[in-house]
């Protein structure tokens, strides 16, 4: 299986030129190589995600179910380290993805704010978060770093690396602090949209460069985690509390801190070494 999906990678990565195609034929040819990169991309994702949705209430084999999803995340991550899909580097990237989000997740669900809870039990807990729920955030990281190079992606007119990380570490902070001291959410949106305002994103799906604004890029990816968190709490994963009673959409408010929350994770992944070289930063 791993020699298989190492081949497809390969085999994807590969120049193909295909300079007779145009019109209808070539959008579709284009459409379909860049929906098999996307979906690629989120291998360990759809893998995550699919021991989330099947994994029963009630655990399996004589394991809580939230302990379960540690092992399932795990091994996952082990086998795709061990496959070569992942390099030791990424792992450490993805690792303080998982960091990142675990301490969110214990701030946001203790007695005092009480944002979401997680109602099963489990071994694997801190502070009442399960361990597994770092991987979410992890997630996004793991897709980013891998639609990265298969899609052969560059980043034109990136602001100051300063700059973005300073704008990363406000957008972490005030998911703490708007508890306390009024929300600056917009804020930070509207001096991300000034910061990134002429950044661009090129993609390769086949053999000609494509090109979307970056900040597109954010919003889309916020809104597939947006969707992959209603179904979650559709499935009792984790609830908030107006979902107590039944089950209820997710605000679309998430929508904004999910967009932000993928600015801080693009923020770490472009400061991966073997990455970096494909940002342009202006001087």
């Amino acid at each position: 299986m791993h020699n298989f999906l190492h081949r497809f990678d390969v085999k994807l990565r590969e120049p193909a030129v295909h300079g007779d195609l145009d019109g209808l034929r070539r959008f579709l040819i284009e459409f379909w190589y860049f929906g098999l990169k996307e979906a690629r991309a989120c291998l360990f994702v759809v893998l995550f995600f699919a021991a989330v949705f099947t994994v029963p209430s009630d655990g399996m084999l004589g394991i809580a179910r939230y302990d379960a999803l540690l092992l399932i995340a795990l091994m996952i991550q082990a086998w795709m380290l061990w496959a070569r899909l992942e390099t030791v580097d990424e792992l450490k990237a993805i690792c303080l993805f998982h960091l990142v989000g675990l301490c969110l997740e214990i701030f946001k669900t203790s007695e005092h704010i009480q944002s979401w809870s997680y109602p099963d039990e489990g071994w694997f807990k801190i502070c009442g978060v399960p361990l597994f729920s770092g991987f979410m955030y992890a997630g996004v990281g793991s897709y980013l770093i891998q639609a990265w190079r298969l899609l052969d992606i560059r980043i034109r007119y990136h602001p100051p690396y300063w700059m973005a990380t300073l704008l990363a570490i406000l957008i972490y902070a005030n998911f703490f602090t708007h508890h306390f001291i009024p929300d600056y959410r917009w804020h930070l949106a509207a001096g991300t949209a000034g910061l990134y305002a002429r950044s661009t994103v090129v993609f390769r799906p086949l053999d000609r460069d494509r090109r979307m604004p970056l900040l597109c890029s954010f919003v889309l990816i916020g809104f597939f985690v947006w969707l992959a968190e209603n179904i979650s709490t559709f499935f009792r994963v984790w609830q908030y509390p107006h979902q107590m009673g039944a089950w209820a959409l997710v605000h679309v408010g998430k929508w904004t801190s999910w967009s932000l929350l993928v600015i801080m994770t693009f923020t770490i992944v472009a400061h991966l070494k073997h990455l970096k070289e494909s940002v342009n930063v202006p001087d």
